[in-house]
């Protein structure tokens, strides 16, 4: 009898339900990118933002209050007539006729010394020559004729001009024309990057900014005031200065990690270190290759990197790794959202048996198999005889 009873309770004790392996997660839900902090080289003078697409702000620099903006207000006047008439590739865009007013006013800004191009009466712009005309030598009176043909006066444009800025979050812009000769029109470098990052959106207005050169009607052949254009990966935007405003920029510049394509978008307003525009191409250029020298591949988990602990019976537990490096593009210091999907359950794991896939949110999205480091020991027999009933 009794031999029976132990034959019985060893058929019991090897046929027991043996429990599933218990995971803990070693990692949040985010994690910190590997590497320093980004330091980038804001200017000692004025205000400054920079951020780069897709990953977010690098901060900014000086008081972010409003400050007269001088030229970079035609951005504003870009994007708004590239709004409403948009140019598409092969595209010209509507045709201005220049008026004997256009002429007029052209004379009476030549006088005050603004920033204009010659035009003739019965001479006709396309909306591309035009917007060259004011994004390259910053031409205020093509500005105003912009003004003209979109909203029937430059009063309605600039009211325009104001309420795309609220649209866009641009809380700290006001603009009272649309060329930024008058130093009531004002705005912060902060605001400047909100419009330059939807501005660089559209695919003609950054074909228009990144020319050196461009030949207009009467005018011929003009070039464009920013001097980073064409090199270093810098596709414009739109310079500016004047006495009240000092050196001005609000820039992108283009650049490539891993095969993925990125864009820095920045401003840098009150640049007064010399002549104005050198002053502001040369702080905006610090900044600029500064943030993106700051973008890296960089690991969010180490190859071999502790990821999940597994537990198993008589609380063996062994630790889950990850196979190879995770890896994200971004600024040492940022975090990335993780998550964790579990393989099926079970309940033995042998050495790098795959126990979960780690996924990061971000630019690359890359993912990552867990594997457990070591055997998870079997059930001892102890175990068994103690979970017998």
């Amino acid at each position: 009898m009794v031999a029976v009873i132990v034959a019985a309770v060893l058929v019991r004790a090897f046929t027991v339900h043996v429990p599933f392996v218990r995971t803990q997660a070693l990692v949040g839900q985010t994690v910190r990118l590997s590497g320093p902090a980004p330091r980038p080289a804001w200017p000692s003078e004025g205000q400054a933002a920079v951020e780069v697409e897709g990953l977010g702000s690098l901060g900014t620099s000086g008081a972010q209050a409003p400050v007269p903006t001088a030229s970079v207000a035609k951005v504003m006047t870009a994007y708004l007539t590239l709004q409403q008439s948009p140019i598409h590739d092969g595209d010209d865009g509507f045709t201005m006729t220049v008026t004997h007013d256009d002429v007029a006013d052209y004379r009476h800004r030549l006088a005050l010394g603004q920033s204009t191009v010659p035009v003739r009466v019965g001479e006709r712009l396309t909306e591309r020559e035009a917007l060259e005309a004011l994004m390259l030598p910053s031409a205020n009176n093509v500005a105003a004729m912009l003004a003209e043909h979109a909203a029937g006066g430059t009063a309605d444009f600039v009211e325009d001009m104001n309420a795309t800025a609220a649209r866009l979050g641009m809380r700290s812009t006001t603009y009272t024309d649309p060329s930024g000769y008058n130093a009531t029109t004002v705005s912060t470098a902060a605001d400047q990057v909100k419009l330059a990052r939807v501005a660089v959106r559209i695919p003609a207005f950054v074909q228009i900014a990144a020319l050196p050169s461009a030949v207009i009607p009467v005018a011929g052949e003009v070039t464009n005031f920013n001097g980073l254009v064409g090199h270093g990966g810098y596709v414009g935007i739109k310079t500016g200065s004047d006495s009240a405003a000092g050196g001005c920029l609000v820039f992108a510049k283009r650049f490539v990690v891993d095969g993925h394509h990125l864009t820095v978008i920045g401003a840098v307003m009150g640049q007064r270190d010399g002549s104005l525009i050198p002053a502001a191409l040369n702080a905006g250029q610090r900044l600029g290759d500064s943030a993106a020298a700051a973008v890296r591949l960089r690991n969010a988990i180490p190859s071999g990197g502790r990821v999940l602990t597994a537990t198993g019976t008589d609380n063996h537990s062994v630790d889950v790794l990850a196979r190879r490096p995770l890896r994200e593009i971004g600024f040492g210091g940022t975090t990335v959202p993780l998550s964790l999907s579990l393989a099926p359950p079970t309940k033995q794991l042998t050495a790098g048996q795959p126990v979960a896939i780690v996924h990061a949110s971000g630019l690359v999205s890359p993912t990552v198999a867990a594997v457990a480091a070591k055997p998870l020991p079997k059930p001892s027999f102890g175990w068994r005889l103690r979970h017998v009933f």
